[in-house]
């Protein structure tokens, strides 16, 4: 039986992850991802896969790495993004990749460069050995994740073919099919301005604001607690960020309400704004002070829409995840039902690609003020992805 581990050392993937990490690639970075971009490109280059630097974004490149297979076999992309949250405050060092207590430490190791090295070393692996593939492995390092995803729509915009796909997202030995769309939106509250000695004069948006706070709760949210779907769980929404007005002594003659939405099949953006439009009329009606618009918040995504992600789940790319994974752990992987938004909704919705979400790391462990990635599932994911690749490229 083949052994990725007679080709490569559970080494080379820790310090590939280390040497990721110390490397920033959030959005206040000079560059963003252009210098991780630019290691994985000539790490790539020197353990010979083919690899070559895209632009998507002025500086800003996808990494790709790719071995040719030799038949008619299915092709296999693998999709991990090397852009991360800011530090922000961080309690340990964010780029020492310090490896301690079984665990390397650092920004983006868990969400995701962890799941990138392990790919890249998968791939190394399978190099080293000659392995006789019927099908293609792509390799995608794709840029924005973390904000609008522009190097995954760049893919889908031009045209990335694949018979299934993998997403790295940190998973726990888990695997997902299915998560919820996203939307963000904004309702603008208007009111009119007047001293505050003589509010009478004015409309006041703050107070019609907690108005349709209150009537969204009553009208929507209930709605919501009844929809619900096997693979993502249920329909949910929340307020996240309030303002207005510009001084306590002047009537507020604007709110702000910015909602996260997250959606799942049976509904649609359209769906989703009809809702919240059919409360604002509601008020409308009642008040005739009331005025509010809502519009798609444009930081949410670049031009494509955050679909939902729903992949059949006796699809092969799905057969090889559970069988490599159990191979691997001894027992029948668990479906994580509840995670956040994805590329995987890209690849899939779009690029018509099955997709899989299933990484090393924690989702737990994601964005926090000391996050880490356990060494064992870098090591083990090495061999979980070598396994999909050998089972899924040669049907």
């Amino acid at each position: 039986m083949f052994n990725i581990f007679d080709y490569v050392k559970e080494d080379e993937v820790i310090e590939l992850t280390r040497e990721l990490v110390k490397i920033p690639s959030h959005v206040d970075t000079p560059g963003r991802e252009k210098e991780v971009a630019q290691f994985i490109y000539e790490f790539c280059k020197k353990e010979g896969l083919e690899t070559e630097l895209i632009e998507v974004d002025g500086e800003r490149t996808n990494v790709m790495a790719y071995i040719k297979g030799e038949g008619d076999g299915k092709t296999l992309l693998f999709n991990g993004h090397t852009d991360t949250v800011p530090p922000y405050d961080m309690t340990i060092e964010p780029y020492g990749g310090e490896v301690k207590d079984g665990f390397v430490w650092g920004r983006g190791g868990n969400d995701m460069k962890g799941a990138i090295a392990s790919m890249l070393i998968a791939m190394v692996g399978l190099k080293r050995a000659g392995a006789k593939l019927n099908g293609n492995i792509i390799f995608a390092g794709v840029i924005g994740e973390e904000e609008r995803s522009e190097g995954t729509e760049y893919l889908v915009k031009n045209g990335i073919k694949a018979d299934g796909a993998i997403v790295g997202e940190p998973s726990n030995y888990e695997y997902a099919i299915g998560h919820r769309g996203l939307e963000w939106l904004e309702i603008k509250v208007k009111g009119k301005a007047a001293h505050g000695g003589v509010p009478n004069l004015g409309v006041n948006a703050i107070s019609k604001a907690a108005k349709l706070i209150l009537k969204i709760e009553e009208q929507v949210m209930p709605k919501l607690k009844d929809r619900d779907n096997e693979f993502m769980g249920p329909s949910v929404m929340n307020f996240g960020k309030i303002e207005g007005g510009n001084q306590p002594s002047t009537v507020a003659d604007w709110c702000s309400i910015k909602i996260d939405r997250r959606y799942i099949p049976g509904e649609s953006v359209e769906s989703v704004i009809k809702e919240y439009q059919e409360v604002i009329d509601i008020l409308k009606k009642e008040d005739p002070d009331f005025d509010a618009e809502i519009t798609r918040m444009p930081n949410n995504m670049l031009t494509l829409d955050h679909l939902y992600l729903i992949t059949d789940e006796n699809h092969p790319i799905v057969n090889s995840v559970k069988k490599s994974i159990k191979e691997k752990i001894g027992k029948m992987p668990e479906i994580t039902r509840r995670r956040g938004w994805t590329d995987a909704a890209l690849l899939s919705g779009f690029a018509k690609i099955p997709t899989v979400v299933t990484g090393p790391g924690d989702i737990a462990y994601s964005h926090t003020k000391d996050e880490k990635v356990p060494v064992n599932q870098l090591v083990d994911y090495v061999d979980i992805y070598a396994k999909i690749a050998i089972d899924f490229c040669n049907q």
